[in-house]
């Protein structure tokens, strides 16, 4: 199952069922765990850990050096859960010293064709890039987040758990979980229902996320009185904790 015309380093660990396509490139430090595929002329370079059942499609680069100025050869580090895509193109670089050293994907993601993950960013469970989606460094991406072809994410930001980024918008703030955003900079434009009705929130919880939306951006109110407002609602739907703690914890402002 690994080609004779792989290049692969002596101190790389590959496990068992793995399959290493003709050209591609596995480099020192690398580990791949059981059943993943790794696609003709892609580049796997170290330290970089691999989980199970992943599939890196043609040209995809992955655990590169990081493109930021500041690197000067430290060992960082990329570490990828089970079950993720990468297709054609799609780069993914290693951590810098200065951001904690540590790029870090995890389950069931999608990645379509010439998505960036820069360095130092974290990226949850279930989440979908379209074509072209890139996250400058320091991003944050949690749960099932969907970022639609050609979404460009600035550096240090976050975006919420279940949010939608529509194609081509710019973010510099970051998301709140839940949400649709849209635009050159990104503005809000409602909730996220089909994708929430998708993933079985139930109509109740659904209406009391569109109440705490309404009363975030639709009330006049400041961000600290919508957030005093919505605590209310914290006992007929748990998400709205969820949003609270998003917006507590952000450090670039939300987008609103």
């Amino acid at each position: 199952m690994i080609s004779d015309k792989a290049v692969i380093d002596k101190s790389a660990k590959i496990a068992a069922n793995v399959e290493i396509s003709p050209f591609a490139i596995i480099g020192a430090d690398v580990e791949i765990g059981e059943g993943t595929w790794i696609g003709p002329h892609s580049v796997v370079n170290g330290p970089t850990k691999i989980g199970r059942n992943n599939k890196i499609f043609q040209f995809a680069s992955i655990g590169e050096a990081p493109q930021d100025k500041k690197y000067d050869g430290e060992p960082t580090r990329l570490e990828i859960g089970d079950n993720n895509v990468f297709r054609e193109c799609t780069t993914v670089s290693r951590g810098t010293k200065s951001g904690g050293g540590l790029t870090k994907i995890g389950n069931d993601n999608l990645f379509m064709a010439y998505v960036h993950i820069a360095h130092d960013c974290m990226v949850g469970n279930n989440t979908t890039f379209s074509n072209n989606a890139s996250l400058a460094g320091h991003v944050t991406v949690d749960d099932y987040a969907n970022l639609s072809g050609f979404v460009g994410v600035h550096q240090f930001c976050n975006i919420g758990s279940h949010a939608f980024c529509a194609g081509g918008s710019i973010i510099v703030k970051d998301v709140l979980p839940f949400i649709t955003v849209s635009g050159h900079p990104a503005q809000t434009y409602g909730l996220n229902v089909e994708g929430l009705k998708r993933r079985n929130f139930t109509p109740d919880e659904i209406t009391v996320l569109k109440r705490a939306y309404k009363t975030l951006y639709r009330q006049g109110l400041t961000l600290e009185e919508a957030v005093h407002k919505i605590e209310a609602m914290i006992p007929e739907c748990r998400h709205i904790q969820t949003i609270i703690d998003f917006i507590k914890n952000s450090e670039r402002g939300i987008v609103r």
